[in-house]
């Protein structure tokens, strides 16, 4: 599956960015998602995903809880990120993620090592 990420953008702190990711097939019905990011020198950290089984179960990072809501679109290919509220320390480029085809268990969902395909990214930069 090939991601392609787009949405990132110049905002003010305490405005919002609506990021997309469509991927370049459907995925399979039981798979996650997740958006990650990753500032200048820091490591990339988990955002926020969902995870198919059966039900969705949506999982976020304690650092967006609250200000960012991920959601997918009913074809299934296409995954957005909702950031409202947003800060300077949510500056970072962002990178969608897709487990398809497999499925990882929950705990497992937060860890890189889930995801086999990834989006090229996308600046958001949150400045006055």
């Amino acid at each position: 599956v090939q991601l392609q990420a787009s949405g990132g953008g110049l905002v003010q702190p305490g405005g919002s960015l609506r990021l997309s990711c469509t991927a370049s097939e459907r995925t399979v019905r039981n798979y996650a998602w997740a958006w990650f990011r990753q500032a200048p020198g820091k490591e990339r950290e988990f955002v926020a995903a969902f995870r198919r089984s059966g039900g969705t179960t949506y999982i976020y990072a304690d650092s967006v809880k609250g200000r960012f809501t991920v959601s997918r679109d009913n074809a299934g290919n296409v995954m957005y990120l909702l950031m409202d509220s947003l800060k300077s320390e949510d500056t970072a480029k962002y990178y969608c993620a897709c487990s398809s085809p497999r499925n990882p268990i929950l705990s497992a969902v937060r860890s890189e090592a889930s995801y086999g395909s990834w989006g090229q990214g996308t600046q958001v930069t949150v400045s006055s």
